[in-house]
């Protein structure tokens, strides 16, 4: 079957994207989407300067190119940039996370095509909101008949379900009818992969940018006249049965397109800390122990952490020899926690990992899974037991920066800035502060792109 108009979950997404108009989002979600693309651009600045930022920005193409890299003073082609630029914003794993709508990263797979495509269009700052909210309500679309099943089944859902979204995005983006978006997203279905098994290493950045590339060539395909059976994503042996985890898929789960927005509703939680989003509850509240009680190293006997069992299974170094896995580690962060109350981009510098302090606490940090908690649950406990015979202990039901409890606009910035100050190339920050906090009023998102 190839014509997208027999019916199925493809052509009702479909509909909804490539229909879906500036006049249609909420102001709300303009907003929140303005923060996002805000945050993931300044922590692909950053991501640019680090090992997976660097191996991707190696590995592309050497002939000159259109499209901007960020934090680079570079041009490449359109598939390139794209690639560089969202493993870039993966790189520090402090983008943002929606794991009430994914299970995963959201921005990272939309940000970069999107800044590639609307610089070759001359696309509008509203364009890129409108299709960066296409792409979201996209991405939670797809995520509901399957989750948590998927990510409990060890895919990385920031590039399985990532990649819907960046298709989604630039098929709006590049305004496609409904017949074209339908043939878009299935060529998708036939993209998926990214292993949670890879986490803590340099390829786990890879999942986003390949996720990215790989749903703007979707798109582009399906601008160009290619074809995809529409049932790829729902029928037999399609996406949803072959990355569906141990459970059925339940299609009944998918919600109503357009009257219920996921982005106003579940949100974007934006990361304090540049690491695993499961530890930042127990980061936050180790911190808050160790300056109400004056906590030092050396003093510390016992460090209990509880937490979920979808924590335990995300973090797995123990004892972490490379920055990368120390983002994945319980151990080290809570460690880092108590010893330097701070957790910034530093924490992971290979000159920090053996801090002396800092591994003192580490050896002394457990983690304990509470089964009481739902799988992915980010909600935390951490108990201090000092030398002295004192324990102390605070709990956290959720980390700081959610959706719920977001980050203040000074904290937003204040985090961009740190992360353009690592860029390898010059940053017109100011400028670029400026722009990104009003997006809506950008008339072409190439005169954003000059100033990084």
């Amino acid at each position: 079957m190839t014509d997208a108009d027999a019916g199925g979950v493809a052509t009702d997404l479909a509909t909804f994207v490539s229909s879906l108009a500036a006049a249609d989002v909420p102001e709300d979600a303009f907003r929140l989407t303005e923060r996002a693309i805000l945050d993931t651009v300044g922590v692909t600045l950053a991501g640019a300067d680090a090992e997976a930022g660097s191996i991707a920005a190696a590995t592309a193409s050497d002939g000159h190119g259109e499209t901007t890299v960020l934090g680079r003073d570079d041009r490449l082609p359109l598939s390139d940039a794209v690639f560089v630029n969202a493993t870039a914003g993966h790189a520090l794993d402090f983008d943002d996370v929606a794991l009430a709508a994914m299970d995963g990263h959201p921005s990272v797979p939309m940000v970069a095509p999107l800044l590639a495509v609307g610089e070759r269009e001359g696309a509008s700052g509203r364009d890129l909101l409108t299709a960066f909210v296409a792409g979201f309500e996209t991405q939670h679309y797809l995520s509901a008949p399957i989750s948590p099943g998927h990510y409990e089944g060890g895919w990385h859902a920031t590039s399985t379900i990532g990649l819907f979204g960046a298709t989604a995005a630039v098929a709006n983006l590049l305004d496609l009818s409904a017949e074209r978006t339908a043939h878009a997203l299935s060529i998708a279905a036939s993209m998926p992969a990214g292993l949670k098994r890879n986490f803590g290493s340099t390829t786990k950045p890879v999942h986003a940018g390949q996720a990215a590339r790989s749903g703007t060539t979707a798109a582009l395909l399906a601008a160009e006249g290619a074809t995809a059976d529409s049932t790829a994503i729902d029928g037999e042996r399609g996406f949803f049965d072959l990355y569906r985890g141990d459970g059925e898929p339940d299609l009944g789960a998918l919600p109503a397109l357009g009257d219920r927005w996921s982005i106003l509703e579940d949100g974007i939680d934006v990361k304090k800390y540049p690491c695993c989003y499961y530890t930042h509850a127990a980061i936050y509240a180790a911190i808050g122990l160790a300056d109400e009680y004056d906590l030092e190293p050396d003093a510390i006997d016992d460090v209990t952490v509880t937490a979920s069992q979808g924590a335990a299974d995300a973090l797995a170094h123990d004892d972490p020899e490379t920055g990368l896995e120390a983002k994945f580690s319980m151990p080290y962060l809570i460690g880092r926690a108590i010893a330097r109350r701070d957790v910034g981009l530093a924490a992971f510098d290979a000159a920090n990992i053996d801090e002396p302090a800092v591994q003192t606490v580490r050896r002394r940090v457990t983690l304990t899974v509470d089964d009481e908690l739902a799988y992915d649950s980010n909600a935390a406990r951490v108990a201090v037991t000092t030398r002295g015979g004192e324990t102390y202990e605070r709990t956290r039901e959720r980390p700081p920066g959610t959706h719920d409890d977001p980050l203040s606009m000074d904290e937003l910035r204040e985090k961009f800035r740190m992360c353009a100050d690592r860029a390898p190339a010059a940053v017109a920050t100011d400028d670029t502060l400026a722009a990104l906090s009003d997006l809506r009023s950008v008339a072409d998102v190439s005169d954003v792109l000059e100033s990084l």
